[in-house]
């Protein structure tokens, strides 16, 4: 029963997150993707995912989907590297922050939008910054809010 509130909690969060009216880049889809596994599970990663799937049903689908869902999902993955301590999860946040903007980007390079020629590949990066200056910042938040929620708890069962 845990499991399903846990998945339901992170379904509403993400789709929530991703249809009300928000900065763009400007969510905590990122920090769940590297917390998610590290505290809850492998398996919660799917949650991350499926709430992406279900929004991008409503919202649309685009050319970089499998770039973007990929990106949540490696991320998902690789967190196991940054769950020792905070500092690890922080420098986690930032690095995964920094991939998925490197992947995604990518995948709007191959869309053939900027041309498909080294200046191409560098415009396409260099216009996308204002985006990855969201990005980072929100998963630095949202990681610190996480983090925040993940020790008041802690702190609440050690005084029990």
């Amino acid at each position: 029963m845990t499991y399903l509130k846990f998945f339901i909690g992170i379904l509403a969060i993400v789709i929530a997150s991703r249809v009300l009216p928000h900065p763009p880049n400007f969510t905590p889809l990122i920090a769940l993707s590297l917390y998610c596994p590290i505290f809850l599970g492998a398996g919660y990663i799917y949650a991350v995912l499926l709430s992406f799937v279900l929004t991008d049903i409503f919202i649309g689908f685009h050319q970089t989907l499998l770039f973007t869902w990929g990106s949540i999902f490696i991320i998902g993955i690789l967190s196991r590297y940054f769950c020792r301590d905070f500092k690890k999860r922080i420098l986690g946040a930032s690095i995964a922050s920094i991939f998925f903007f490197i992947i995604t980007n990518f995948g709007v390079y191959l869309t053939g939008m900027y041309g498909y020629s080294f200046d191409g590949l560098i415009k396409c990066y260099f216009m996308a910054i204002p985006f990855l200056t969201n990005t980072i910042v929100s998963t630095i938040i949202f990681s610190l809010v996480i983090e925040i929620l993940i020790k008041i708890n802690y702190q609440r069962k050690v005084l029990k």
